[in-house]
C-alpha cells in the first residue's frame, strides 16, 4: 500500500499508527491533546492549550531544538508549511524522523487539512468537534458588516494581508480584512495606514505580539480598537467552535 501524502504532497511512510507525536504547531498541538490524549510526548514552549499539557517543551516554532525532538524518538513529527521552517523539516527528515507537514491558507483548508492528518497521518477517526465546526462554519459568505485590521506585531507595525487563515475566517464572520488586496501576508505598515476613518475596527490580538490594554489602543485615534485572544482568529483546531461566536458577535456589533 501507498504512504500517505502529506499536504505537501510528500510521502510519509508510517508502518503503524503513531503512538508517540511530537506537535511544532501550537493550533495542531491543541487538537491532537484534545482528541488523542496520551499521544503527545513532545510540543513548542509557544503551545498553550491545553492549559496543563505535560509534554517536553522543544523550544519554539522557528528554532525547534530538533536533537531534542529526535531524543524523543516520536513515531512523527506534525509540522505546518508557514509556521515552521523547511530547514527544520528537512534535518528531522534527514534524521529519519517522518514528518506530516499541513498547508493552511483558509478555513474549508484547515477542515480537509485536520481530517486528513486524524485519519490518514494518526491512523484513527476524525474527532466529533470537527464535524461540530465545519457545520458552523457552512454556508455562503455572509455580507460585509465592517471592515477590519488586525496587527500582529508593532515598532514596526505588521498587519495580516493576503491568502492568511486570519483573513478567510474573518471574511466567513462577515468582517473584511482592510489588507485583504496587499501583495504581501504579513505587511509592514505604516500606523497611520491602519489608523483611519474607513477602518471600522481595529482588531489587537495577545499573539504573536501581545497587545494588551495597556500596549497598543493608546495610539489609535480615528479607528476603534478592540484586544482579541490570537487564538480565536490564528488557529485551526477545537477553537473554531468559539471563534465562530466570538467573531460572529464582533460582525454583528458593528
Amino acid at each position: 500500500m501507498a504512504p500517505p501524502l502529506d499536504d505537501m504532497g510528500t510521502p510519509v511512510h508510517l508502518p503503524r499508527p503513531p503512538r508517540r507525536l511530537v506537535s511544532l504547531v501550537p493550533s495542531l498541538t491543541e487538537a491532537i491533546a484534545h482528541s488523542r490524549p496520551g499521544l503527545l510526548v513532545g510540543a513548542t514552549d509557544w503551545c498553550t492549550h491545553p492549559g496543563g499539557l505535560d509534554v517536553t517543551r522543544v523550544r519554539g516554532t522557528k528554532n525547534p531544538d530538533r536533537k531534542a525532538v529526535a531524543g524523543l524518538r516520536p513515531d512523527l513529527v506534525i509540522a505546518n508549511k508557514e509556521e515552521n521552517r523547511e530547514l527544520d523539516v528537512a534535518r528531522l527528515r534527514a534524521a529519519g524522523v517522518p514528518v506530516w507537514v499541513t498547508v493552511i491558507e483558509t478555513l474549508p483548508q484547515a477542515l480537509t487539512s485536520l481530517r486528513r492528518m486524524f485519519t490518514e497521518a494518526l491512523g484513527g477517526p476524525a474527532p466529533d468537534w470537527l464535524d461540530v465546526a465545519r457545520t458552523l462554519w457552512a454556508g455562503p459568505l455572509p455580507d460585509v458588516a465592517a471592515t477590519v485590521a488586525v496587527p500582529i506585531w508593532r515598532d514596526p507595525w505588521m498587519v495580516v494581508g493576503r491568502s492568511t487563515f486570519t483573513g478567510d475566517l474573518l471574511r466567513r464572520a462577515g468582517l473584511a480584512n482592510a489588507f485583504a488586496s496587499h501583495p504581501d501576508r504579513y505587511p509592514h505598515m505604516a500606523l497611520e495606514r491602519i489608523d483611519r476613518p474607513d477602518v471600522d475596527l481595529v482588531l489587537l490580538p495577545d499573539e504573536p505580539y501581545a497587545f494588551s490594554v495597556h500596549d497598543g489602543p493608546e495610539v489609535f485615534h480615528r479607528a476603534p480598537t478592540r484586544l482579541v485572544s490570537g487564538r480565536l482568529i490564528t488557529w485551526y483546531g477545537p477553537s473554531l467552535l468559539q471563534a465562530h461566536a466570538v467573531l460572529r458577535e464582533l460582525a454583528g456589533t458593528r
